[in-house]
């Protein structure tokens, strides 16, 4: 997310399908007053500074955002963050990022994202920053996997906060009842899915978040990606929709609609964990940082039930149904503020201290810190990042994607057969990568 007076429209379009692909979405379940405090020792400026920080909220977002703003407010310096949600957080990006200076000084942002938005010159590149002030924050830390995830052609775009990969969740009495093993392919998932349908107690047993205007086309991504198949190939710039493996990956997500429920093109991840809450579903494949809220008993009565895998793989192989996604914090170039004293309040952020506090709700993208015994969900988290489908770094990836998503879609709804499908995303992504030749 190139040229800020033709592209703010597509720019808005492949914010939306970032944030779905980061997880995002209103939900948090972290208060701001259990922020942790932490060292951020920015130098007090002659006058009142006040910096506004722009994190859409989530549990797993809100803990590095709340210890910030705690932590670095002192003094004359006074940092603000509203509550929103990821519609919200698209638009005031967008707008923030437009113009000559913008309303925000810090701005969360996303592997997915961070090509687009470099290449066009919108956030600032922090490798300088990051070396200046790597041993006082032991940034050294911060996995350099991740670091990579949020660079682009060579350079640091974003400081790493944490990561989200694809988990499943499950009932684990209903799977014992019924003598069920977590699903480990779309097969198996289908034969527990109808196992649980003919028990007669749920109807609808698998929650995916396939919402027609965003998650879907990060479910397609997920299941094109398990079956070895980029969705374009960088050296000649062309896209894979007319492989084969394009239609075998519709025709998986269709055969997993007889156990979802017929609204599931309505759902967001809110709406999959919803399911999971009141018991509409046994078995959900959603982003981790969804998935502590699952095991808290304020929000459901079967949390104790929940037990937490790696996603299937689609078919066969090693590389599972699943999407990475890698959240960090990006200075705009247009931000006012001194980009040093921004540099070190997000750097306290994703301290070891602030990182130790944020779990078991996130995933830090501090080296070897989700462990068994910090995580309820961790075995099943570090076997999902360790199989996931490679990123796509390219500044064409979210425009590809946006054009793709409703026909993906139509796909899903019946609307159009996988084979005329296909041929009508290779059609949509052809013209986006044209730009690029």
């Amino acid at each position: 997310m190139t040229r800020r007076t033709t592209t703010l429209t597509a720019t808005a379009g492949s914010l939306v399908l970032a944030l779905a692909l980061a997880g995002c979405g209103a939900g948090s379940k972290t208060a701001a007053n259990t922020a942790t405090k932490v060292a951020c020792d920015v130098p007090q400026p002659d006058k009142d500074l006040t910096v506004n920080v722009l994190a859409y909220n989530s549990s797993a977002i809100d803990p590095f955002t709340n210890t910030m703003v705690t932590s670095c407010t002192k003094g004359k310096v006074t940092l603000k963050h509203e509550p929103i949600d990821f519609g919200g957080q698209v638009q005031k990006t967008t707008a923030t990022l437009a113009g000559e200076t913008g309303t925000y000084d810090v701005v969360e942002t996303y592997g997915f994202v961070i090509p687009q938005l470099a290449q066009e010159g919108k956030i600032q590149a922090l490798d300088q920053l990051f070396s200046q002030f790597s041993d006082e924050y032991k940034l050294d830390q911060i996995s350099e996997p991740m670091r990579e995830a949020m660079s682009y052609e060579g350079k640091l775009y974003a400081l790493p906060m944490q990561a989200q990969m694809y988990v499943m969740a499950y009932r684990k009495d209903v799977f014992d009842k019924l003598g069920l093993k977590a699903p480990t392919t779309f097969e198996e998932l289908a034969t527990a899915a109808k196992a649980i349908q003919a028990d007669g107690k749920i109807k609808h047993p698998v929650a995916l978040p396939w919402l027609a205007s965003g998650d879907i086309v990060t479910s397609f991504d997920a299941t094109l990606g398990s079956l070895g198949m980029p969705l374009t190939n960088p050296d000649d710039k062309t896209a894979n929709f007319d492989k084969p493996e394009t239609i075998e990956a519709l025709k998986a997500m269709l055969a997993l609609k007889p156990f979802m429920d017929p609204e599931v093109t309505t759902f967001d991840q809110p709406a999959v964990q919803q399911q999971m809450y009141n018991g509409s579903a046994a078995i959900a494949i959603m982003f981790s940082g969804r998935m502590n809220d699952l095991t808290q008993t304020a929000n459901t009565k079967f949390a104790p039930n929940f037990a937490f895998a790696a996603p299937p793989v689609v078919k066969d192989g090693d590389l599972l149904y699943n999407a990475l996604s890698v959240d960090g914090w990006s200075l705009p170039t247009n931000a006012v503020a001194d980009k040093s004293t921004l540099f070190e309040m997000i750097s306290s952020s994703v301290s070891e201290e602030a990182s130790k506090a944020a779990l078991p709700a996130a995933y830090p993208a501090r080296e070897g810190m989700v462990t068994e015994g910090s995580s309820p969900y961790a075995a099943a988290a570090n076997e999902s990042i360790a199989k996931a489908p490679p990123a796509e770094p390219h500044a064409w990836t979210a425009k590809v994607s946006n054009a793709i998503t409703p026909i993906i879609a139509s796909v899903v709804l019946g609307k159009l057969t996988p084979e005329a499908g296909a041929a009508q995303m290779q059609a949509a992504a052809d013209k986006v990568l044209s730009e690029y030749k």
